[in-house]
């Protein structure tokens, strides 16, 4: 098992940046791809970034291709997501999840943490 638990979320003006980031106990944190993604109100959860065990792949929505960085901290157990040029578009609950491939599809990730609300609006 591992606990996923993400921070970092609020509210924000068009045009912000937020950093949000997601702390994983439990089992060894650097075996696990991690990946992020969203769920806005009425829609599907849907894929926004992975990134591989060893940070040297990552996978990138195109809608937030440009505007957010994944990144990792093996030696933290923490997985990032920096977030630039937020729209109000991007406002959802985010969620962390971690799995054995660095994939977009959401079948592929085991454990998810709980999620951290980010809302963009002027």
């Amino acid at each position: 098992q591992v606990q996923l638990g993400e921070s970092g979320g609020g509210l924000v003006q068009p045009g912000d940046s937020l950093r949000l980031s997601c702390a994983a106990s439990g089992r060894t944190f650097s075996v696990f791809a991690m990946g992020w993604f969203r769920q806005a109100p009425g829609k599907e959860r849907e894929f926004v970034a992975a990134i591989s065990w060893s940070g040297s792949s990552t996978l990138y929505a195109d809608s937030v291709k440009g505007r957010f960085t994944i990144s990792r901290d093996n030696a933290k157990n923490t997985v990032y997501l920096q977030m630039n040029s937020l729209k109000p578009e991007d406002t959802a609950v985010y969620y962390c999840a971690a799995g054995f491939g660095a994939t977009n599809i959401i079948t592929h990730y085991n454990y998810w943490g709980q999620g951290t609300q980010v809302t963009v609006s002027s």
